[in-house]
């Protein structure tokens, strides 16, 4: 029977991380984002995927794409089973293959399915000595999957910018909305509107987001909970468990208890 969860990693490897979810009936998000670059394909059932201002209804054979630092949720639909497969790669990895970040959030190529399933078969067999290498051929072969590469995002309000630099900047330590209405010289009710309008996140919302984040690396890292807690920002272990569990769809302890250690 296929886990209801369970994370990979592999020190080999130590850019790519995967998600594999057999239930996805019992894994919900809130919205959240990633620092990696995301790509992923459902393999059984439906679900319901957000990305910015688009949503879409999407089942077994699609890919999801999502972009360093886009607001998302990927959830059930009501009473429906769904399962996927998710990897997680860093960006310094792909730019030193020369990967462009893609414009587009979901594909139905068939093509594109069945290779991804087999480059995740690749990745998890620890008897394959040339994974790497494999992965960044994939990478190389994933435009011709896709459309153009994303355009540069406009830095339409450089105020709203730099409050979330400064909240990335600051995001382990203890920040307050004062603090950053100061960095960035907009009023309180002014940035609380205009921020989520950007970003599809409050200010709070966004640097609870980050901390997350943080924790995850540390975690990643064998960190103790409690640990990666205190440096992350959190109050404790159990502000950081009820956060973690409510962006990622899982605790700390089963976060790193999933990795492969080699």
């Amino acid at each position: 029977m296929i886990e209801v969860s369970r994370f990979w990693r592999d020190s080999r490897l130590p850019f790519v991380e995967a998600r594999v979810v057999g239930d996805g009936r019992q894994i919900c998000h809130a919205a959240h984002s990633h620092e990696s670059f995301s790509l992923g394909v459902i393999t059984g059932g439906r679900s319901t995927y957000v990305s910015g201002d688009d949503r879409w209804d999407v089942q077994a054979g699609t890919t999801v794409l999502i972009n360093p630092g886009v607001v998302h949720t990927c959830n059930p639909v009501a009473g429906q089973g769904w399962s996927y497969l998710m990897m997680y790669l860093d960006m310094s990895w792909l730019e030193r293959c020369g990967f462009h970040l893609p414009a587009q959030a979901l594909s139905y190529s068939p093509a594109l399915y069945q290779r991804l399933m087999e480059v995740f078969a690749e990745l998890f067999d620890p008897m394959i000595t040339d994974r790497e290498r494999r992965l960044a051929t994939f990478f190389a072969a994933l435009p011709g999957f896709l459309g153009a590469a994303a355009p540069q995002a406009g830095k339409a309000h450089p105020r709203l910018e730099l409050a979330a630099a400064f909240i990335r900047a600051h995001r382990g330590d203890l920040l307050s909305l004062a603090d950053i209405g100061a960095a960035c010289g907009l009023s309180r009710a002014h940035l609380i509107r205009a921020f989520r309008q950007r970003f599809g996140l409050t200010p709070h919302g966004y640097l609870l987001d980050q901390r997350v984040q943080l924790a995850r690396s540390y975690l990643r890292e064998g960190w103790a909970i409690a640990e990666a807690a205190h440096a992350s920002g959190f109050a404790d272990q159990a502000h950081l468990q009820r956060a973690f569990k409510q962006h990622l769809a899982a605790t700390p302890g089963h976060y790193q208890k999933g990795a492969v250690a080699t």
